[in-house]
């Protein structure tokens, strides 16, 4: 397909946009480390919030969509709508606490918490399993979904789209390799309220165009069920109806949200979700910033692909399963006139940019922070530091390019995640709040996952077929991942020694954590803890609400409407009325 001047000059602007925020950040990027990777630990919640979104918002998150609304209606979603619960964990469990270890990354708070060789061997090990190893998979899906939309909006030959790729990434490092976290960061809001704009934009002229002709007549032509917004559970659907076994059920519901490692959703925290809150100005700024996060995540986003995943059932319904991702760039490709075409480019660029550019700074300050100023050379100055930060974001892309190129499926790299990183929330999560966890208990928890993950796949498979399906039609072996790794954490903390007094103490000192840490405080206040899972849980209901509300308004179901807006409108005030007593939004 052709682009016209117009879409060829917005495409121009817009990198010539994000080049010249590079440059303009350059300079106070360089003054230190800190600078680098936290830009000055100065951004209002509001920056690093949408830095949240925009970096959650990649070129594959509206194909993936588009996928689970062909083959399971909107209830489809539910694959990912479930971590919400993790996300509200973090927002009124661990921002704080993030905000206040003043930790240059989160790794560097395992010599915090835990003492001793273990904790040095920890913080090393998982500065290259996670800052590259599980970074340059991250990288690699999110390379691979963009070469979809290329491929099939340009009809670019296969064997060429890694050249465009590696072009892409190219003037991505650079600005982020100048630029640090604060040309990141404000990139990041540019590029989302792009993103944004776009996909509204294509879900309006798609629905009303003369195919589809409206909300209605959307609605009298889609498949039955396609509309719910609950899967049926241990029952018959009909239509596209998501249909999930009880047992489905419960690791979506129940567990995964809690018990699996996973990009932007880590349980108690972490990752560039951690790199965000400590980028803050204040602890108060750290926790509206994760709570807008939540809010926009869940409730903002997902609607315009949604409606354009719908209209695309309807105008391709030859497109296979694994296909069906391909709706959203073919609906993009038919409707779009010259200059949307460009506008539209230019979002899932964005998109694109704002994933890659964090994924590179994150896992570069795990490179640098926790591996080369720890291990390798000590001594560094902060020119030296800097240099090496740079020069390890081309790294970590090079790498990136290469996995890239091997990556056959997104849907094996996004399985493998979540079952190799299954039962090591629950050690992220107590280590603030049970003294008793130590350095071995997350060696462990972080390891055991690949044994079971092994015996599950190899072992167990060739006896039984199910034992090698994905979480979504038949979590034998996520429940047998989780059961095991969390077993064998819990058997090697009782098993060693636990961490020194001396660490412990000036761990709980400086961080004041709720929960049990009885050496170090006679008694623990269980009526705020009880406080704290009332905001959480008005929280997910808040914004479970708001999602459906917005929902039903879009699809015309009033009395939906009316039925959500009480949830809404009630757990706003039981949340208001909670956080005050709590003093969750107040400084210090």
């Amino acid at each position: 397909m052709q682009l016209a001047f117009w879409d060829y000059l917005i495409i121009i602007l817009f990198l010539a946009i994000t080049l010249f925020i590079g440059l303009k950040f350059r300079k106070q990027a360089g003054k230190d480390i800190s600078s680098f990777f936290l830009g000055g630990r100065n951004l209002p919640w509001y920056i690093a919030g949408i830095s949240m979104v925009a970096t959650t918002f990649a070129a594959d998150t509206p194909l993936a969509v588009t996928e689970l609304v062909a083959q399971n209606g909107i209830a489809g979603n539910w694959l990912w709508w479930n971590m919400l619960a993790g996300g509200m964990l973090t927002t009124f469990f661990f921002a704080r606490y993030w905000r206040r270890a003043e930790v240059l990354t989160d790794l560097e708070l395992i010599e915090m918490r835990y003492s001793g060789k273990p904790a040095r061997f920890l913080r090393g090990f998982r500065a290259i399993y996670f800052g590259v190893f599980m970074n340059v998979l991250i990288i690699g899906w999110v390379n691979v979904a963009l070469m979809s939309l290329l491929q099939v909006f340009f009809d670019i030959p296969a064997d060429q789209l890694i050249y465009y790729i590696a072009a892409a990434m190219v003037i991505v490092s650079l600005y982020s390799a100048m630029s640090g976290l604060l040309g990141v960061a404000f990139t990041d809001v540019i590029q989302f309220v792009i993103a944004m704009a776009g996909s509204i934009i294509l879900a309006i002229i798609v629905l009303n165009s003369e195919q589809i002709g409206g909300i209605e007549n959307l609605k009298s032509n889609l498949p039955e069920g396609s509309l719910s917004f609950f899967p049926a559970v241990g029952s018959e659907g009909s239509g596209t109806m998501l249909v999930l076994g009880i047992s489905s059920f419960l690791a979506f519901i129940s567990i995964q949200w809690w018990a699996s490692w996973y990009p932007g959703n880590e349980p108690g925290g972490g990752g560039y979700i951690a790199q965000r809150m400590m980028s803050t100005k204040s602890e108060k700024d750290a926790i509206y910033s994760t709570l807008f996060f939540q809010i926009a995540h869940y409730c903002i986003r997902p609607w315009p692909w949604i409606i354009v995943a719908l209209c695309a059932v309807i105008l391709y319904p030859d497109l296979s399963a694994e296909d069906s991702k391909l709706g959203y760039v073919m609906a993009m490709k038919d409707f779009l006139p010259t200059g949307l075409k460009g506008l539209l480019l230019v979002a899932f660029f964005a998109a694109y940019m704002s994933t890659i550019s964090t994924q590179l700074n994150w896992g570069t300050s795990y490179l640098i922070n926790d591996f080369y100023n720890r291990f390798i050379n000590t001594e560094a100055d902060n020119k030296t530091q800097i240099t090496a930060s740079r020069i390890g974001t081309i790294i970590i892309m090079l790498i990136a390019l290469v996995v890239t190129s091997m990556i056959t499926t997104i849907s094996g790299v996004w399985a493998f995640i979540v079952e190799c990183g299954a039962g090591l929330g629950l050690v992220l999560i107590l280590r603030w709040y049970w003294w008793r966890i130590n350095a071995w208990s997350e060696i462990v928890a972080t390891v055991v996952p690949f044994i079971a993950y092994g015996l599950s796949k190899f072992v167990f498979a060739a006896y039984d077929p199910t034992w090698g399906m994905g979480i979504g039609e038949n979590p034998k072996s996520f429940f047998f991942t989780v059961g095991f790794t969390t077993l064998s954490w819990i058997v090697a903390t009782l098993l060693t020694k636990p961490t020194d007094s001396e660490t412990l103490s000036k761990f709980y000192d400086k961080i004041k954590p709720d929960g049990n840490w009885s050496p170090f405080r006679p008694s623990w206040n269980s009526r705020r803890l009880g406080q704290l899972i009332i905001c959480w849980l008005s929280a997910i209901a808040l914004a479970y609400s708001s999602l459906f509300v917005t929902g039903s308004i879009i699809l015309k179901e009033w009395s939906d409407v009316g039925l959500f807006g009480v949830i809404l409108i009630t757990s706003f005030i039981l949340l208001r009325i909670v956080s005050k007593q709590v003093e969750i939004f107040k400084e210090g």
